[in-house]
């Protein structure tokens, strides 16, 4: 197995699944729909969560890996139909996680971890009504 650059590991997973799924890729693969890969999703969840609980730090690394994977390969899926891709959800995740922090990224105050939930949950609950409203 070769030495994997860090800095490029990411695309080159990306390109993996692209592969995977592509003209040449893995009937398996090919066949998945984001509906198939419900259980899998939950799976590997589990095994992560287990993995945690016994503090194995190796398997850890293996299970969130698993988790990744999941999220990659519903990414390709959506790509393929032309809804989204990958950088699309880091797109979505980074401004959520900016909007959600505004008392690190913003002007906001808070004094406490208590604080901090309260803020998120009132940001979420707005963020709930904009999609309603939007509908």
């Amino acid at each position: 197995m070769r030495k994997q650059n860090k800095e490029t590991g990411f695309s080159e997973l990306v390109d993996i699944f692209k592969k995977l799924r592509g003209k040449n890729g893995c009937v398996w693969d090919k066949k998945q729909t984001h509906e198939t890969l419900i259980k899998y999703l939950f799976e590997e969840s589990r095994e992560l969560k287990k993995a945690i609980l016994k503090k194995d730090v190796e398997n850890m690394k293996e299970e969130l890996g698993d988790v990744l994977l999941q999220v990659i390969f519903h990414a390709q899926i959506a790509k393929e139909n032309k809804l989204f891709d990958i950088y699309d959800v880091i797109e979505c995740l980074n401004k959520k996680m900016i909007r959600r922090h505004p008392h690190v990224f913003g002007k906001s105050k808070v004094k406490t971890e208590k604080d901090v939930i309260d803020l998120w949950k009132k940001i979420k609950k707005n963020e709930k009504k904009i999609v309603k409203k939007s509908l």
